[in-house]
């Protein structure tokens, strides 16, 4: 089966939702029906962390409300992170919608990344999640989890066919970006589709070069450093044609590790 998924890799104007909320309807406006749509990381703020309480949505929020429309007109699954607040704490959360605009699962990042003072003003999530979809099971993660392999093979033993990871990868380390996207797409023989963010804020410079690799590791889609929308089919039959034609997941030594 093909699915048409996007990659929509922005720019991000620091702490105005607004705006960014507008630019992601914008960008999203002439694509095709899809089956699954991304955004990056934060892509409602940026790293505004310190107005972190401030900024942060309760589920009702601007960021959401745009993608629960993009989800709807698309009839997509639209995915990306925002600043949600509950009781608790501040979270940066992978927000997943369904294509009739219901949120569908909500991921808390458990890996806080100290560069960006993460681990200062906000609060680590203490479970992982995968979705069930019309389209198969996904995996959903955010940004430094990338660095932990861990979490993607717990996924794998979930049984998901897709992994999705919205993310600020800056460009100093874009090699470790190439490189570790292909690596956890082959280790668990899935789709992995991340999205990355494009442009500056105070700080960084985004890398961009979002990817779609398949169960093979073979690069799908990559982009460049520029802001724009990357669309690309997928064919789902490459997923149990990869797990059957090498059987690693029955091959684990489930006794030594």
């Amino acid at each position: 089966m093909l699915l048409r998924v996007a990659l929509i890799q922005m720019d991000i104007t620091l702490g105005n939702v607004a705006l960014n909320a507008q630019r992601a309807m914008q960008l999203t406006a002439n694509l095709p029906e899809c089956a699954i749509i991304l955004l990056p990381e934060l892509w409602g703020t940026g790293y505004a962390l310190e107005s972190a309480h401030e900024l942060a949505e309760d589920g009702m929020g601007i960021g959401t409300s745009a993608m629960r429309e993009i989800a709807r007109a698309k009839k997509a699954y639209v995915g990306g992170s925002l600043l949600m607040r509950r009781e608790g704490g501040v979270y940066n959360t992978f927000v997943l919608v369904s294509p009739d605009g219901q949120v569908v699962a909500d991921y808390d990042k458990t890996h806080l990344f100290r560069l960006m003072k993460e681990d200062v003003f906000l609060s680590p999530g203490d479970r992982l999640v995968t979705a069930d979809t019309a389209h198969g099971r996904m995996g959903l993660a955010i940004c430094y989890d990338l660095r932990f392999p861990e979490i993607f093979r717990h996924y794998r033993n979930e049984g998901a066919d897709f992994n999705l990871l919205v993310a600020e990868w800056p460009l100093p380390r874009v090699e470790h970006w190439r490189t570790l996207v292909r690596a956890r797409a082959i280790e668990n023989q899935c789709y992995l589709l991340a999205c990355n963010r494009v442009g500056r804020d105070m700080n960084n410079t985004f890398a961009g070069h979002s990817l779609v690799v398949d169960p093979w590791g073979e690069v799908l889609l990559e982009a460049d450093a520029t802001e724009g929308v990357y669309v690309i089919e997928l064919d789902t039959d490459r997923i149990a044609a990869a797990r059957s034609r090498l059987p690693v997941q029955g091959d684990k030594r489930n006794d030594l590790y």
